[in-house]
């Protein structure tokens, strides 16, 4: 049986994890609350690009009552730049739940009641917090399960990481100590060791003696994936109004693709001058100065926006919300405009330029 012959992957692990563990703020805390926030936090988003965000985050909302009590616009500035925003609104959802409540729920089955907990939350803070043995399964731990098993079934199907699930609950270790980190010692080891996107490093690997890929020079093929769809392309424009020493921002709506924050008005199409100018008349704005035009992409996970952006002087007041340069800081501007937001910002400090289309300069890509 698999649980047998895997019988000695607890302690290979927990002791290469005590000695060769990254220092990070999250693993010196049994508090549910900041191990929560973290786990959150690192969905989908590299360690190194969270630690400043966590620091900042705890400063802000030290304890689940604080972020509860917190305006959501408050929340979505100190989100600004990690993407993904959903979850920091189901975080604000959760922990109003959690607050009203009397606190952070003390088990996995509990925790998984609350907004933006899935399976995987909920087993890492109930681990981690609690001692609860919860299996968390990521894909770090689907890649290095699939390459210690040898096993070539897709890793990205709920068949397959119910499975995986099922069999790390059976090799959990009896120590509260232990449960508290056999999670993060196997996420640890696919994050440093067993790598995706290349070859893993073997020979630093403590559970290699057990690791039939590496054994069957397997490894660096797995794990297998369902073959994923092309993400759709969609061409947009971007107008950056400017008007005195304020710009022009609009509220996306409450559901959907960034939900809820604040954008430069846009709209689909990639359109030239001249209609770019008639949807600003459409909505209100007389164009009087071409400042700069600029072309950038941003990828979603099942979109990319190809986008042709405008910076322009114009007259009117239109249907937005017009916002100086220090606003424009503290705004949530979601990371898909930070080439237009920059634009802005440095347009807003400086006169305007040659106002014909044909003096217009181009920006860089």
């Amino acid at each position: 049986m698999e649980t047998e012959r895997l019988s000695d992957l607890p302690s290979l692990l927990l002791d290469w994890y005590r000695t060769n563990a990254r220092d990070l703020p999250w693993r010196h805390t049994r508090d549910p609350y900041q191990i929560w926030v973290s786990e959150i936090m690192l969905q989908q988003t590299r360690v190194a690009a969270v630690l400043g965000y966590y620091e900042r985050f705890l400063a802000a909302f030290p304890t689940v009552e604080a972020l509860a009590a917190a305006p959501e616009e408050d929340l979505l500035s100190l989100w600004q730049g990690l993407g993904y925003y959903s979850r920091a609104r189901n975080l604000h959802r959760a922990a109003k739940e959690a607050a009203e409540s009397g606190g952070i729920p003390g088990t996995y089955t509990e925790l998984r009641k609350l907004p933006g907990i899935g399976a995987y939350t909920a087993a890492a803070i109930a681990s981690a917090a609690y001692g609860e043995p919860a299996a968390a399964v990521d894909g770090n731990v689907l890649r290095c399960m699939a390459r210690i098993l040898d096993d070539h079934a897709p890793s990205d199907t709920p068949a397959f990481q119910t499975r995986i699930r099922g069999l790390l609950e059976g090799l959990f270790p009896a120590k509260e100590e232990d449960i508290r980190i056999f999670n993060q010692s196997l996420m640890e080891l696919g994050a440093t060791v067993c790598v995706p996107n290349g070859e893993p490093k073997c020979g630093d690997c403590p559970v290699r003696a057990l690791c039939l890929g590496c054994q069957r020079g397997t490894a660096i093929d797995l794990p297998v994936r369902r073959e994923k769809k092309a993400r759709r392309i969609e061409d947009r424009t971007v107008l950056v109004f400017l008007r005195g020493n304020r710009t022009a921002l609009r509220k996306r709506p409450d559901r959907g693709l960034l939900a809820g924050l604040w954008e430069f008005p846009n709209l689909s199409g990639a359109l030239d001058e001249r209609d770019a100018a008639q949807i600003a008349a459409s909505w209100g704005l007389r164009v009087t100065a071409w400042r700069s035009r600029m072309e950038a992409k941003h990828i979603f996970t099942h979109v990319e926006w190809h986008m042709t952006g405008y910076v322009v002087d114009a007259e009117g007041e239109g249907p937005f919300r017009w916002a100086d340069r220090e606003e424009l800081e503290t705004l949530a501007v979601p990371s898909a405009f930070v080439r237009f937001r920059t634009a802005a910002s440095d347009a807003l400090r400086n006169p305007a330029p040659d106002s014909s289309a044909e003096g217009m300069r181009e920006a860089s890509e």
